[in-house]
């Protein structure tokens, strides 16, 4: 899981950002005890107290640094948001020195394995305690997400930058989210016949979207 990050209002999900090495340590096994705890028993028992029994630290010590339940959520979020989004910089990072034949095949797989061995991402995602703020931040990250497409495709040389192409890459983002969340709640390792048709659905739009530079 990624190291909780700020953000996009710039503002962090942690009550005070640890500065030394045993206290990063100290946070990152408490945030790995949150994180069984989320798998093991559910969201609705993400509480200070069941984390700091698991992480064997006192309740005093968490509070420095996750004050309730909805600071463990959001922590916990932004670490899966930062996982997701370091994948999409390396996709790009690939993108400039390779040529893909079927870039949405390319980015669906390599999300979807991201999502089968995520189980806390998945159990966040798919239980009920999602805070206001985790959602908000959900927004923001998808608009990095979709900015990532954005770079894929600009360096398959695929499009050409403007604002329809931000828009278009969103859109996109929005619609494979909503068909990967269903896939795999039908199925723990994704519905395979469901991600075979988000495919053909995103490889229908990509066609479009490229069409539209290639006419101008």
């Amino acid at each position: 899981m990624g190291e909780p990050t700020a953000d996009a209002s710039g503002a962090a999900p942690l009550r005070r950002t640890p500065q030394q090495a045993r206290s990063k340590a100290r946070l990152a096994r408490v945030l790995e005890a949150a994180e069984r705890v989320l798998i093991g028993e559910g969201v609705e028992e993400l509480t200070t107290t069941r984390v700091a029994a698991e992480a064997k630290v006192s309740v005093g010590s968490l509070y420095q640094y996750l004050p309730d339940r909805d600071a463990i959520i959001d922590a916990l979020a932004a670490g899966y948001f930062a996982e997701l989004e370091a994948a999409m910089d390396g996709l790009v990072q690939a993108a400039t020195a390779e040529r893909w034949d079927d870039p949405v095949g390319v980015l669906v797989d390599t999300f979807a394995g991201i999502y089968r061995t995520g189980h806390g991402f998945r159990a966040l995602w798919f239980g009920s305690g999602l805070t206001e703020r985790t959602r908000a931040a959900d927004r923001a990250h998808k608009r990095r997400m979709a900015d990532g497409i954005r770079r894929v495709l600009l360096a398959l040389d695929m499009a050409g930058d403007d604002e329809t192409l931000a828009l278009a890459c969103h859109a996109a983002v929005l619609a494979a989210d909503a068909l990967a969340q269903e896939a795999f709640r039908r199925d723990a390792e994704g519905d395979v016949e469901l991600l075979d048709e988000a495919k053909v659905m995103l490889r229908g739009y990509l066609a479009d979207v490229t069409a539209r530079y290639r006419h101008r």
